[in-house]
């Protein structure tokens, strides 16, 4: 059966108050009276009324513009799938005019990003997500959101102390233990492993990378005591040649490290070395459903991928502006992306829903 819809003229009836009244108390308007306020509230609630949020934000026709920033990165990175999902959601609330910008910060340069930051703000942002960058320079940004009321939500790294209104990305411990009890189901017997990272000055891209190495390590200590782990840097400035040189110099000098495992998107520096080279006798484990990861998986060099949908990440910040500063709803505070492990068996299979 129907739901009978409820006018306003009926909400003034019940409350015994004019349309004009209810009107003002629906939109939060100024001037009615305590007593006003009070009547039309009880008469909402004895209704059971439910606004309807579309149809109001749709007659307002109020264009929103969210400016998403992030750090720069190469084509095929697991940030092409969150600006596409980001872009996505825009089409899908095209009715909403609803649009994204898209801004780039160098992740090692503090003043690059301060830079990016004083930009979008002049842009008078109506939302944000953000990628965030050390802790410090992210919080003059986030504490200047919060002075304009500006709604932000933060992706990849979860930094709660700034308060954002959600988060969007993996548990990034919970991941990196994950990442470590699978890779164990396939080099239990060996004597010793590679980590290989990607650094810059000494640290990595991101406190997510960091967080995934708390869980790695926490995981290996845990239950394999005994497994060297032997640390490998591609560094970040570096090119294909010179990661040549690094990679054959360290497979030489350890001809018993059979697994290698990376906590960012770029395992395919090392599978396609292996591949080039026709080291057969190596596999490397890492994140992200990226083209070249998921290439090098095929043919055998990467063991295992964890993927963290971030075509959905890119898409769900957007629509989660959206039904808050849109539609003013409440929304998730914390949503954490599921952790999934790829395979050779199943990578055609992995879909971006």
């Amino acid at each position: 059966m129907a739901l009978k819809k409820i006018r306003i003229k009926d909400i003034a009836e019940r409350a015994g108050v004019s349309v004009g009244t209810v009107d003002r108390v629906l939109h939060k308007r100024p001037n009615v009276s305590q007593p006003a306020l009070k009547k039309v509230r009880e008469a909402l609630k004895e209704m059971n009324y439910q606004p309807n949020m579309y149809a109001s934000a749709l007659a307002y026709n109020k264009s929103y513009t969210f400016y998403l920033i992030i750090p720069k990165h190469d084509s095929e990175a697991y940030w092409e799938e969150i600006e596409e999902g980001a872009m996505k959601a825009c089409e899908a609330r095209r009715d909403f005019h609803i649009e994204a910008e898209i801004m780039y910060y160098d992740r090692f340069d503090d003043q690059d990003f301060i830079s990016t930051y004083e930009t979008c703000l002049d842009k008078k942002p109506d939302g944000i997500i953000l990628v965030p960058s050390r802790l410090e320079v992210t919080r003059q940004f986030t504490d200047l959101l919060h002075e304009r009321s500006v709604p932000f939500i933060m992706l990849d790294s979860y930094l709660p102390d700034l308060r954002p209104l959600s988060f969007f990305g993996q548990d990034s411990f919970q991941s990196g233990y994950f990442a470590a009890k699978m890779l164990m189901l396939i080099a239990g017997s060996e004597k010793e492993i590679m980590l290989m990272k990607q650094m810059k000055d000494g640290r990595v891209m991101s406190k997510q990378q960091e967080n995934r190495e708390v869980g790695f390590r926490h995981y290996m200590r845990d239950h394999f005591p005994e497994i060297k782990i032997t640390e490998l840097n591609l560094p970040l400035d570096g090119d294909k040649a010179s990661w040549d040189l690094i990679l054959e110099k360290f497979f030489t000098a350890h001809p018993g490290i059979h697994h290698c495992v990376t906590l960012n998107s770029k395992a395919h520096l090392v599978g396609d070395f292996l591949l080039r080279t026709n080291r057969r006798d190596i596999q490397i484990m890492g994140y992200d459903m990226v083209g070249k990861n998921a290439a090098c998986l095929r043919e055998g060099s990467i063991s295992f991928l964890i993927a963290q949908h971030a075509y959905m990440q890119g898409f769900s910040c957007v629509d989660t502006l959206f039904q808050a500063i849109v539609l003013k709803k409440k929304v998730r505070a914390v949503n954490y992306m599921p952790i999934e492990l790829l395979c050779k068996e199943n990578v055609d299979f992995y879909t971006r829903t």
